[in-house]
């Protein structure tokens, strides 16, 4: 092949290879040539030009094959165009001479073509410069199409569009003839011609003005018979062809315009037009009326089909602003099309029109138009709905009967509703929420307008409206709850209504439906409210006949609906769903039998339809509820439905009695039968199979069916990749969903909601945008052929053997049409039975069952239908699978063998092949290794039939199988397959689409056969591998889209094993071109292939699509020819792209791709193109990140309210509008024109989602590339030191912008991905400085962005993801640090402050739209955030208060102390927390015990509290628990915080105080509930031990084992809640304390040390360990201590006692010696030691020790006579010590109690007064002690003879100031034991106080005589009794009034102190009372 690759044709090295090698080194040399004539040097390719210019033209004599033609034409012409063109003529002139040969032989056929192609290339290239010669041309060109076969004729046609594009308007003269020449062959036999005339006349529509004036009408007939009997290829070229000219025609173009004065299509002319197509169809014109009714009467549907797709075609060339003005007349024209009786003459017909309108606006409004266009559109189609509605009511209320077209106009209304309907509900869909202006304005009224039609009087557009709802709901979630209460609430109003009751079932059964769409769900009360309202329609079915139907329908379809929420909601309602189920059937056979007798037709029908809306409700449950199908539940399913199997034995003796009208209610109940059976394991009706076979059997052979419908489902079963034998019937296009009304088997394409209402609430199936179940009589077929695949591996070999032959007996009874469709749906079973074989891994059956399927399945391989053919070829692959025995498998080959070496006929040797094909496929090449050497010659033997490209197709199509299957076996024969294929490619006519389909499948199979050997550099190597690519060469240089999507994926493969060799610089381009295909599989090719390419050379790739957007701007510019018509130039002419050529502009492949995502809707493409982009960015996105960060802030700064509708001013839109006279022509141009410049539409919400999370992507990859994106100061000086460098800091405030937009979006998507970008913001360059502002980060400037983008999101009606997102984001920014101002940080904190509010609302106060979990996450989101701002604000003081203190500075220290004013003083942002914090510790528990409790394994599920926790309902739990697995680290460790700083000094009981004002409904019930008993309030400790329980339960369960998923963040958070646990003392004795505990919390460290790697964690553990340990060691500690302290405290204290006893004796003056202090002060230190948490044993020695040294002090304190007199002050101070420190326990002892009372009884008639004084005032503190249990004893004995002592004093008054002294502490103890005692026993109390201090005083006369003691007690007594008197008045009146005597003596006693007060008032001297003591204790102990 290297000897190719000259300037010059090599000839003597072609002369040395063989003969057949030669075409493809001509092939390759021609190649070598394009690729190089373009970029040689001018003069060399002059000097060689006469050599090269007679080896091209020698070639075109040599029958040169299509592609090398192809090839030779484009390289002479290009020859010419860059050398001298003198022999150009020359070289023209042998063409034609070449053209007018008269020689029509087939072997001079291929030069003929050759010359054609030269002549076309020739004027395509260089087109005016040759305008002398052309007329000649083109009527030689045209005489010899007069005689032409089939391949001459197109390719002819292509020539003369090659001359019309070249020559434009200079071929004016020739454009009549070419036009009457080329239009008969428009309706030619060939389609390859068909294609090859629309091209042609499309190119000659842009100049010729004829064609759409004068023949417009002509043209449009042309069309429509052009259309009949078409291919999707046709209908594709011609549509385009009658699209185009329909616009030009309405808005031609300026310049042909002022060429020729012409008069203009008016708007409505074009549709007339357009309509009659798809209303009568091609023949319409030639036939009367009636003779047309006769023929079939309907429109031919390719027509049909054809036309709608004209009508796309006419919309998007006159562009998305025409579509805009002219929405509302389009709208109308569209509507009507479906409302003519013409469209909808059979009920199938009426679907595949609307089918087609559909069509039609889902491809206009849906891509044309920009969101706010597209609400326009809405409103639009709101206001025709509403509008019909209004007719509608008008006839449904017209009782006078006047109007008599009445019901023709609903029925036809009905179906504009559907079109309508479905188009909103659709636009809504993809609007999503940037529809909510749709719902809020009042004046659209969308939601009244849809709601209205759901009482329209069909069906149909009740279905319709209820769609639209559900469309609506799951666009807006939060109204899918007020719909719901809004349907219900209806249904209630109105049930006496049969449309309401429908329409509102309907709705509700819709929205049910859409729950599973919405993340957020609906509250789980609204699944008792559809129950409840079901229950009631069934229950009053019975009650109104005129009801009974709708009602029974309605509440069945309701419980259908309601299972689809889902195990959560139904479980709850189960028992009564059995209990309906069973009620709806007869109880036993008995019953069933008698029913049979009983009933009208009407119950009948009432009960069929009962039962099968039971049955389809029970599959909804099946479906839906899995978990909940136990053993039992099933067996409770079984009984109804075994009593449906037996029912459906008697249905044909009910029918025969009531009449054929119940077929259709029987046939539902089959087919609910068969559905539900489908679901439940086979095992479970094993009894039944007999009854059940028969009836499936019958039921797909037709056995009782005059008609002859055929099942869906063959195309399910057949491979995809079989469409190239089957063609459009199973490939995906863009026009799949009309293409499909065209297909053969029965009803296909006619799917409608009417034809089972189930399917409302069903989902969706993949790929389409509304549910169409079938026509019911297909339905009930498809679901017995797919019972009859589940039921058959179960069935007996016996009973297999007998169906398989009763099959083939049903074929040959059978004749013609029927016997096909019988055969059709016997395959399908026979296809579905094997399939379940294999999946069941059973075997086919003994020798007699193989041997009737192989009769059975052999006999259709020789069917003229290719689909039986396709499907026994299937059959036959998948038996050999089931069957596995090589013999079975050898003997199936060999009757294929046989049959193909006999056979001629195209049928058998089609069949045959294919049947070889299978066998491989489904065996392996392993399994058919000794058949593969025959296989593959017969089929390359096949291949080379020339004279059949059926076979060919059919052939190749199973060598490609083979090749796929054999893997490596295959090697041995790739040379011999690729050179075949080599061959086949180049001698095969193009128009032989599915030949080159089949042989660029062979090439891909080769190529992954060979495989990573492509790489190598050995001599077979290279030739295979240069072999592989001039196929690929071939194939892409092909005109069919499939042929190319084929050549793609060879290259790809190639690409896979050997990069290097595949020339991405050619590649890539064409791929870019491809994106803009109107092919949908070459599109997803094209972008597939980029996919694969971006991965590995991303930069390569976007290099090479830059260059075609720079070699388009110079041809562009360079071109004569700027027409905006001419095809591939603008948008006008293709549906999905502006300019065909050139598709990338400045934002290279990127932005290409991005646009791309805005139009595509085939999930496949768009999930390639988000991977496509998603590689790029990885690989380019930091080098090129302005690029890129530019490409997201155009897609995001199309917020929703940019309209299409503003024109872009262009400078030609300034001219137009100097010229104010300008006329509508020149306006409808300008408008064509200015189409091209402007981008398509608007992005829409997913893209700048997708935008949004590129910019999320792009600050990751960053972080990952380099310090300096988030360095200023570094990205500053790296900008200045190389101005390319970029860096994203630099781009921050872009950043910021992009966020703030997503984040204040309409579109709820969008709002999360913007608020995730927002955060991801904030942590990356929190702690970016700003290198001006020192102290300062670069954040701080957009504070004001940061709190408008999070403020919506906190707004009413935000949804709960959003808040809890927000939320997140708040926490972020507050815990960032960036914001130094507190006031400016309040703005973001009341935020949280404003959500904690809510939190507190409780469980059940908020209006939900929502399910429960909903506002799980919402609260748990809070209380997170609060959490983390409260670890930032806590590690903030932590770090605050470890900092020295600052001294103040100087002033002139001022420079380094600079921003210290701005910085947040340490408390600041716990201030903030701080008042929340009572609130917050509570919810935080509360949420940790729930989350504990979450936690717990299922088989602890019992101990759950049954209503839920503090923030979670049990009916959402699961859903709960993910939530609570959020949030529940950060909540853990803050409360570790706060326990540590004041949590275990804090009770329950104070914290609920402090909020209980602040509780509505309070949560703290549910705090407490798990805890058992509510009321018992626990102590401190008890609760302190809860709450370790609960945090190191949590921690340890979790640090068992986390989940490898599980965020490093939540493990970090859980260690360093215990590190902060542990730092508090009681924690720290709490672990120490339960060694269980510890050790189990160490092991668990441990093993989390072992398998967690990230350093942090390992230092977190180690930390952990570090505090156990020191707790462990602190408490070891202690505990010895305390050992120590037992062993040595009996030595103490027997020495205190020793000394007490020693020096403790009674001195003159009272004084107390230093020994004695100091044994004092010892005692109250030892005795206050607490021994309280110590063990038992210790506690025991303890006491008795205490015990003993009282006791000790007790006897040295008894005077004996020999010693002297211990000193009793000091000894009672001692025992008084006891009392007071050491507990009622150890010393309430009664031996020990006897003798402090005896001591206190001395002293107190000790006559002593200094010793009485000292008494009292010890028994005063002894009395007030704490503990009543310890006092009360001392007071009832010794307070008698206190009074006592007291009252002798009025005897004996006291003489010195020490008795006084002992009277005033006397009195002191008695008025304390007043003020002790109780309120009853006061006045008793008082009448032993009051006469003692009465008596105390004197009267006037001996007062003056009195000594000074004396007088000074009267006074005391006096001030005691006036400060008694007001503090008890009650009492004291009483006492004073029952003794006169004592009123007397006082009032005497005030009168007289009253009066020597005014006398004396300067003598008086201090009232004695304030004169305190003059001696006192020297040491006080209390």
């Amino acid at each position: 092949m290297e000897l190719a690759h000259s300037l010059l044709l090599n000839e003597e090295a072609l002369a040395q290879i063989t003969e057949a090698k030669r075409p493809v080194f001509i092939f390759e040399w021609l190649r070598f040539l394009d690729k190089v004539l373009v970029a040689a040097n001018k003069t060399d390719v002059k000097e060689k030009q006469k050599k090269l210019v007679e080896q091209l033209t020698g070639l075109i004599s040599s029958s040169p094959g299509p592609p090398t033609r192809k090839l030779l034409a484009k390289n002479l012409a290009a020859l010419y165009s860059i050398g001298d063109t003198f022999t150009v003529f020359q070289t023209l002139d042998k063409c034609n001479d070449i053209i007018r040969n008269k020689d029509d032989t087939a072997a001079y056929l291929p030069t003929k073509l050759a010359a054609v192609a030269c002549v076309g290339a020739f004027y395509e290239k260089m087109g005016r410069m040759l305008g002398s010669a052309f007329p000649e041309t083109v009527n030689n060109l045209l005489k010899s199409l007069k005689s032409a076969e089939s391949q001459g004729r197109s390719e002819i046609l292509m020539s003369l569009q090659k001359v019309l594009s070249g020559l434009g308007g200079a071929a004016a003269s020739s454009h009549r003839d070419i036009y009457k020449n080329a239009r008969s062959l428009l309706t030619d036999r060939s389609m390859a011609v068909r294609c090859a005339v629309a091209k042609c006349l499309l190119e000659l529509q842009n100049e010729a003005v004829f064609m759409w004036t004068a023949e417009l009408e002509n043209i449009a007939t042309l069309c429509f018979k052009a259309l009949e009997n078409s291919n999707y290829g046709v209908r594709v070229a011609v549509s385009k062809l009658l699209g185009t000219v329909m616009a030009t025609a309405l808005m031609p173009k300026q310049a042909t315009v002022m060429r020729q004065n012409v008069k203009r299509a008016t708007f409505d002319e074009v549709l007339e037009l357009m309509a009659t197509g798809f209303l009568r169809g091609g023949s319409g014109f030639l036939k009367s009326g009636g003779e047309m009714l006769k023929v079939g009467g309907s429109v031919n549907r390719e027509v049909r089909v054809g036309v709608t797709q004209a009508y796309v075609v006419f919309v998007t060339t006159l562009g998305g602003q025409w579509l805009e003005r002219s929405f509302a007349t389009f709208l109308s024209h569209v509507l009507d099309l479906v409302s003519h009786p013409r469209a909808t003459q059979t009920h199938v017909e009426a679907v595949y029109s609307r089918r087609c309108v559909s069509f039609i606006l889902r491809a206009t409004v849906g891509s044309l138009l920009g969101e706010k266009a597209q609400i326009a559109a809405a409103k639009e189609i709101c206001q025709a709905i509403g509008k019909q509605m209004k007719a509608v009511e008008a006839v449904v209320n017209d009782t006078s009967g006047e109007n008599k077209s009445g019901a023709a106009d609903i029925a036809a209304s009905q179906h504009v509703m559907v079109c309508a309907l479905q188009e909103l509900g659709s636009l809504v869909q993809s609007l999503n929420a940037t529809a909510s202006p749709l719902i809020q304005e009042a004046s659209i009224g969308l939601l009244e307008i849809v709601t209205s039609v759901l009482l329209h009087p069909s069906m149909a557009a009740r279905l319709a409206a209820a769609w639209c709802l559900r469309c609506v709901a799951v666009a807006l979630p939060f109204q899918l709850t007020p719909f719901l209460d809004r349907c219900a609430e209806r249904l209630n109003n109105l049930k006496t209504s049969p449309e309401a009751v429908s329409g509102y079932s309907f709705a509700m059964a819709a929205l049910l439906g859409g729950v599973h769409q919405c993340p957020l769900g609906i509250p789980h009360a609204k699944g008792k409210m559809v129950v409840s309202i079901a229950e009631d329609l069934l229950r009053t079915a019975a009650q109104n006949s005129r009801l009974s139907l709708q009602r029974t329908q309605a509440g069945w379809l309701l419980l259908g609906a309601l299972m689809t929420l889902g195990p959560s909601v139904v479980r709850y309602h189960l028992p009564k769903m059995l209990l309906l189920w069973r009620n709806v059937f007869p109880r036993s056979l008995k019953e069933l039998e008698a029913e049979k007798a009983r009933g009208d037709s009407f119950t009948w029908q009432v009960t069929l339809e009962g039962r099968a809306g039971a049955l389809c409700a029970m599959r909804s449950f099946v479906a839906h509820c899995p978990e909940l199908l136990t053993e039992d539940v099933i067996r409770k399913l079984m009984t109804p439905i075994e009593c449906a199997m037996t029912m459906m034995s008697h249905i044909p003796s009910v029918m025969k009695a009531h009449g054929a009208h119940l077929k259709a209610s029987a046939a539902m109940v089959r087919l609910r039968l068969y559905d539900i059976l489908a679901l439940l394991p086979p095992k479970t009706y094993e009894g039944s199979f007999n009854a059940l076979l028969r009836e499936l059997v019958a039921e797909f052979t037709l056995t009782d069916n005059s008609a002859n419908t055929t099942t869906s489902l063959l195309r399910s079963l057949c491979h995809y990749d079989d469409s190239v034998l089957l063609g459009s019937w199973l490939q995906e296009t863009d026009h799949k969903s009309i293409e499909d009304q065209l297909q053969p088997n029965s009803a296909s394409g006619s799917g409608a909601l009417e034809h089972d209402p189930s399917s409302i609430y069903l989902r969706i199936p993949a790929g389409e945008a509304v549910p169409g179940p079938l026509p019911l009589g297909v339905s009930v077929i498809d679901a017995s052929v797919a019972l009859f695949g589940v039921v058959f591996p179960h069935v007996s070999y016996k009973h297999r053997l007998q169906m398989l032959d009763h099959f083939a007996e049903c074929v040959k009874q059978a004749k013609g049409v029927r016997q096909q469709a019988v055969q059709l749906n016997i395959f399908t079973a026979v296809l579905s039975a094997l399939k379940g074989l294999a999946e069941n891994k059973s075997t086919l059956g003994p020798e007699e069952v193989r041997k009737s399927a192989l009769t059975l399945v052999m006999g259709p391989l020789d069917n003229p239908n290719p689909i039986l053919r396709c499907a026994a070829g299937e059959a036959l692959g998948r038996m050999a699978q089931v069957v596995g025995e090589a013999t079975f498998i050898a003997r199936m080959a060999q009757y294929s063998f046989d049959k193909l070496k006999s056979a001629r006929d195209v049928v058998s040797r089609t069949g045959h092949s294919l049947a070889l094909g299978c066998l491989h496929r489904y065996v392996g090449g392993i399994g058919s290794g000794q058949h593969l050497k025959t296989s593959v010659s017969i089929l390359l033997a096949l291949a080379q039939d020339g004279t059949s490209p059926e076979v060919q197709t059919w052939s190749l199509h199973s060598l490609a199988l083979i090749v796929d299957s054999s893997g490596p076996m295959y090697r041995g024969y790739v040379e011999p397959t690729l050179s075949l294929v080599l061959t086949l490619l180049l001698t095969v006519p193009p128009s032989h689409t599915e030949v080159h389909q089949c042989l660029g499948r062979c090439l891909g199979a080769i190529i992954t056969t060979v495989g990573p050997e492509l790489q190598g550099n050995g001599a077979t190597t290279s030739t295979i591998r240069s072999s592989c690519l001039v196929g690929c060469a071939i194939t892409q240089d092909h005109s069919d889209s499939l042929v190319q999507a084929a050549a793609i994926s060879c290259l790809q493969q190639l690409h896979m094993f050997a990069p290097r060799h595949v020339n991405l610089s050619s590649l890539v381009p064409s791929l870019c071109v491809h994106l803009c295909s109107s092919h949908l599989l070459l599109r997803r090719a094209a972008v597939a292939c980029l996919r694969q390419l971006a991965q590995r050379e991303a930069a390569e790739v976007c290099e090479y699509a830059m260059s075609l957007a720079k070699n388009a701007g110079d041809k562009e510019s360079s071109s004569a020819n700027v027409n905006p018509f001419a095809p591939g130039v603008s948008s006008r002419s293709d549906i999905h792209c502006r300019h065909q050529g050139v598709n990338i502009t400045e934002t290279g492949l990127e932005g290409l791709l991005f646009g791309m995502l805005d139009r595509e809707t085939d999930r496949k493409l768009c999930s390639d193109i988000h991977d496509t982009l998603g590689h790029m960015l990885s690989s380019l996105a930091v080098e090129k990140l302005s690029h890129w960060l530019m490409l997201c802030k155009d897609v995001l700064a199309a917020s929703s309210d940019m309209s299409t509708a503003t024109l872009l001013s262009s400078g030609k839109d300034e001219e137009a509008e100097k010229k104010d006279e300008m006329d509508d022509d020149t306006m409808f141009t300008t408008l064509g024109e200015e189409d091209k410049s402007k981008p398509f539409v608007a992005p829409r919400w997913a893209t700048r989602v997708f935008a949004a999370d590129c910019l999320c992507r792009i600050i990751n990859l960053c972080e990952n590339a380099d310090q300096a994106h988030f360095d200023l100061a570094l990205a500053r000086s790296a900008k200045l030191r190389n101005p390319t460098n970029d860096l994203l800091v630099l781009h921050l405030s872009d950043l910021i912008r992009m966020a703030f937009m997503a984040a204040t979006d309409h579109s709820n998507q969008l709002r999360m991905a913007g608020l995730q970008a927002l955060e991801d913001i904030i942590k990356k360059f929190a702690s970016v400085p700003e290198p001006e502002f020192p102290g300062h980060v670069i954040l701080e400037q957009y504070q004001a962005n940061v709190g408008a983008a999070l403020r919506p999101a906190f707004s009413q009606d935000t949804p709960s993801d959003i808040i809890a997102k927000a939320c997140q984001v708040c926490s972020t920014w507050i815990g960032s640090g960036v914001v130094s101002d507190l006031n400016d940080l309040r703005r973001v904190h009341n935020l949280l402050v404003s959500s904690l509010d809510k939190v507190q609302a409780g469980k059940g106060s908020s209006s939900q739209l929502y399910r429960e979990s909903a506002t799980t996450m919402e609260k748990l989101a809070v209380l997170k955030a609060w959490a983390e701002v409260y670890v930032v604000a806590m590690n903030i003081k932590k770090e605050a208060e470890s900092k020295p203190k600052r001294a103040i500075k100087n002033t002139d220290d001022d420079d380094d102390d600079y921003g210290t004013i701005d910085e947040l003083p340490p408390d600041s942002l716990i201030t903030l927390v701080q008042p929340e914090l009572p609130t917050l510790s509570r919810l935080w528990l509360a949420a940790l015990k729930d989350y504990a409790l979450l936690t717990l394994p299922a088989e602890f599920s019992s101990q759950l509290p049954p209503d839920g926790g503090a923030f979670y309902t049990p009916e959402t739990i699961d859903t709960a628990r993910l939530h609570y697995r959020n949030s529940w680290a950060p909540i853990l460790h803050a409360v570790a915080l706060w326990l540590n700083s004041i949590g275990f000094t804090c009770s329950e009981s104070t914290e609920a105080a402090a909020i209980s004002g602040l509780q509505k409904r309070s949560t703290s019930v549910n705090l407490n509930q798990a805890s058992g008993a509510v009321g018992s309030a626990k102590s401190l400790p008890e609760i302190n031990k809860d709450r370790m329980h609960l945090i190191l339960g949590v921690s340890i369960q979790f640090l068992c084992s986390p989940r490898p998923e599980e965020p490093i963040e939540h493990v970090t958070a859980c260690l360093q809640a215990l590190h902060t646990l542990l730092d508090s003392p009681y924690a720290r004795v709490h672990i120490a304390e339960d060694q269980l505990i510890g050790v189990e919390l160490l092991s668990v460290l441990h093993r989390l040390l072992l398998t967690w790697n990230p350093s942090s964690v390992q230092l977190l553990v180690t930390g952990v360990v570090q505090q156990i340990v020191r707790a462990a060691q602190d408490y070891l500690q202690e505990k010895r201590n305390t050992l120590r302290c037992m062993t040595i405290l009996p030595t103490i204290l027997f020495l205190i006692a020793r000394i007490l006893k020693d020096t403790a004796i009674k001195s003159a003056d009272n004084q107390v010696p230093p020994p004695v202090s100091a044994a004092l002060q010892g005692i109250k230190s030892i005795v206050t030691l607490s021994m309280a948490k110590t063990e038992a044993g210790v506690q025991k020695q303890w006491t008795a020790l205490i015990r003993s040294t009282l006791a000790c002090i007790l006897e040295y304190s008894q005077p004996e006579d020999s010693v002297p007199t211990p000193d009793e002050v000091s000894m009672l101070t001692a025992i008084a010590l006891f009392l007071w420190s050491a507990s009622n326990e150890i010393i309430g002892v009664q031996s020990l109690q006897n003798g402090c009372m005896n001591r206190f009884k001395n002293a107190l008639n000790s006559c002593d007064p200094w010793v009485q004084a000292k008494c009292y005032q010890l028994l005063l503190s002894v009395f007030q002690h704490s503990n009543r249990a310890l006092s009360t004893p001392y007071i009832h004995s010794l307070a008698p003879i206190v009074v006592e002592k007291l009252k002798a004093v009025e005897r004996n008054r006291p003489a010195s100031n020490i008795e006084l002294l002992a009277v005033q502490e006397g009195i002191k103890v008695l008025e304390t034991l007043v003020a002790l005692g109780e309120e009853q026993n006061r006045v008793q109390l008082l009448a032993l106080l009051v006469p003692t201090l009465i008596s105390y005083l004197l009267d006037e006369n001996s007062f003056a005589s009195a000594s000074s003691a004396s007088k000074d007690l009267h006074e005391f007594a006096l001030q005691n009794l006036m400060h008694i008197g007001p503090l008890y008045p009650h009492a004291f009146k009483t006492v004073m009034g029952a003794a006169p005597e004592l009123k007397v003596r006082l009032e005497t006693a005030v009168r007289a102190s009253q009066a020597s007060k005014a006398k004396a008032a300067a003598r008086q001297p201090a009232p004695a009372i304030h004169s305190a003591p003059t001696i006192k204790l020297k040491t006080s102990f209390f």
